[in-house]
């Protein structure tokens, strides 16, 4: 066992140890969770890189009545470890095991359930407000990444904040920046200065007593400028001071003694601060660090190779599949151009960018800019494929109503990890897609019953008029050939794959695939059942539909949907309007967040395997 880390059951296990012992407690979590990753998956470059600064600010702060916001929660694995959960980290994003993000459900030291980034500097800004008004004591301490502070709604925090004075403490946590180490010890010694009890003593004092004397104002302000000047020479704190915030930094975030000593300053100071601290993604796991894009979100791999474990003979992925057919409808269009939100590898767009880096934009983690950026290419008759996971989709609920379908502008959404996605668990699921776009007028909405399909219908969105939304599963495809002439589908236009006399399944996606299994299955013990690849969301296919419903007495549709406003939501709508009489029933997600879990043990939980559709025939028969 650990020298030191077998000892830490809390917060309060890690004050007894003595400042010099921090940097092997540091190592023994390194290697916890890199054994851990390996085995279980998850995010690790991240969560290397801020061991020095989760351990500093358990050290310092007093959780959970210091409230620490881990923004996005892909880096609160140390948080984790040292708050009680040490014993049940291997259990990491297992199902019924440990999260792999906050949650507030797990411990008390989780203060916000979260999965998307940019939020924690309004969230703790509300915190900090509300400890106030309630007189309560407590600090606040927002940690949030350089690529997460680029958002929109970071920015109008920080705003907010400023302008609020609140006692909020942000961390950026920053490990693009690059600084030389002359520059980044100078910073290092006057951050401690600033912020020393003298210091700080001073100039409450100064700021009392200049402004007695005749001209102290304009004294007090040349001061305060002096100030100002000195840090945005010598540091990159211009823009924070700007927004009323007190800039420190940066600092080196592996050195813990000092990370200590300017935190434990911080702690007694007042008002809106921001503690710029440099980290390394993957810092103590040479792989990570020399690769951080692959080590962020990465599956089962060997810890001495840094090989990633792939199993045997699984087909290409719907997201490989997406990024192959881009390349290729770039080649016969030359307007097509991709777009992504901080996620060129995630959503398979990384072969794109680099051999069409003039036609490939990443926006950052901005999605509402990539989707109003994308109506402008549109606007001037380039066609941009707006590449988005469904979960970061929602953040720009009002720009594609306002900015894309308003506008009926030809901008093609092509939204990865519809549906369940496994062990990220509820904040990032796609269970909502369906339901959010399908209300929207002028878009068309379709999903792809397997890989062969998803290209054909990214080659049919380039020739329909409107925006167009495919959404698409996380993990490997089906497993078929795939067409190397692209085939344009029908607007509209279902596929009936096997004729059936009792039953009607209505498939929406890659459910089609096990809708196909229960109905062969079924067929055996002379239960006679259709399926329809039903393709589009919107439009509905109304013909087919009437046509089975006057054929067939029990209809029910498939989705990896909330069973709320979805696919079956829309069928049933449309029969309910044509005086439909015979039996109905939706196979959906029940109105819940889902929890995180391997995929195929939260499909048969939830009844969206082909046993659980050939059930609820079976039922419905009854």
């Amino acid at each position: 066992m650990s020298k030191f880390l077998s000892k830490i059951n809390s917060p309060q296990d890690l004050k007894k140890l003595k400042i010099s012992h921090l940097r092997a407690l540091a190592q023994e979590i390194r290697d916890l969770i890199t054994e851990v990753v390996s085995k279980n998956g998850g995010h690790l470059a991240p969560n290397l890189g801020v061991v020095e600064l989760s351990l500093a600010l358990h050290y310092v702060f007093d959780s959970p009545k210091d409230k620490i916001i881990w923004d996005v929660g892909h880096q609160c694995y140390t948080h984790k470890i040292l708050t009680g959960r040490r014993e049940l980290f291997p259990t990491l994003r297992t199902y019924q095991g440990l999260a792999g993000f906050p949650k507030r459900a797990e411990s008390i030291h989780d203060i916000l359930d979260t999965g998307h980034s940019s939020t924690s500097i309004s969230a703790g800004l509300g915190i900090a407000t509300a400890l106030r008004l309630k007189k309560k004591e407590g600090k606040v301490i927002a940690v949030i990444g350089d690529g997460a502070i680029t958002a929109g709604l970071a920015f109008e925090g920080l705003n907010n904040a400023g302008f609020q004075r609140e006692n909020l403490i942000v961390i950026l946590n920053d490990n693009e920046m690059s600084i030389s180490p002359n520059v980044g010890a100078l910073s290092s010694f006057i951050s401690k200065r600033l912020t020393g009890n003298l210091a700080r003593f001073l100039k409450k004092e100064l700021e009392k007593f200049v402004p007695k004397f005749p001209g102290g104002e304009n004294l007090l302000h040349l001061l305060k400028k002096g100030e100002d000047i000195l840090k945005s020479a010598l540091t990159p704190g211009a823009l924070f001071t700007v927004l009323n915030f007190e800039y420190i930094g940066p600092v080196d975030g592996h050195d813990l003694e000092t990370l200590i000593e300017i935190l434990g300053n911080i702690k007694k100071m007042e008002g809106p601060i921001v503690f710029h601290v440099l980290t390394k993604k993957g810092k103590g796991y040479p792989f990570a660090e020399k690769d951080p894009e692959t080590f962020h979100g990465v599956g089962p791999f060997e810890v001495k190779s840094g090989k990633i474990i792939k199993s045997l003979n699984e087909p290409p992925s719907y997201t490989e599949i997406f990024g192959k057919t881009l390349l290729r409808l770039a080649e016969m269009e030359p307007h097509l151009v991709a777009i992504t939100a901080a996620m060129r590898l995630g959503t398979g767009l990384k072969a794109f960018s680099e051999k069409y880096p003039e036609r490939f934009f990443d926006v950052g983690i901005c999605e509402q800019h990539a989707v109003t950026f994308a109506a402008g290419l549109a606007l001037e008759g380039l066609i941009p494929v707006c590449a988005i996971y469904s979960t970061f989709l929602q953040r720009a609920f009002d720009q594609i109503i306002h900015d894309v379908a308003l506008n009926n502008l030809k901008v093609i959404f092509a939204i990865d990890r519809g549906g369940l996605v496994g062990e990220d668990g509820a904040t990032h699921h796609g269970t909502l897609d369906l339901s959010y776009l399908r209300l929207i007028p002028n878009l068309i909405v379709m999903a792809p019953k397997d890989e062969n399909e998803l290209q054909h219908m990214l080659y049919s969105a380039l020739k329909y008029p409107n925006p167009v939304a495919i959404r698409y599963p996380r993990g490997p495809g089906q497993g078929v050939s795939l067409d190397w002439e692209f085939k344009e589908i029908p607007l509209g236009i279902s596929e009936i794959l096997k004729e059936g006399k009792e039953i009607a399944l209505l498939a929406i996606g890659h459910l089609v695939y096990p809708c196909l299994r229960a109905a062969y299955e079924l067929e055996k013990k002379g239960i006679s059942v259709a399926v329809i690849n039903s393709r589009f969301v919107k439009p509905l296919d109304e013909k087919t539909i009437l046509e089975v419903a006057k054929k067939i007495p029990c209809l029910i549709t498939v989705e990896e949907n909330t069973l709320i406003g979805g696919f079956g939501s829309a069928v049933a709508e449309f029969l309910l309007e044509r005086g439909f009489k015979g039996k109905f029933k939706r196979i959906a997600l029940p109105d819940k967040f889902i929890e995180h879990g391997e995929l195929g043990i939260l499909r048969k939980k939830y009844g969206l395997d082909s046993e659980g559709i050939k059930q609820e025939i079976l039922k419905c028969l009854e």
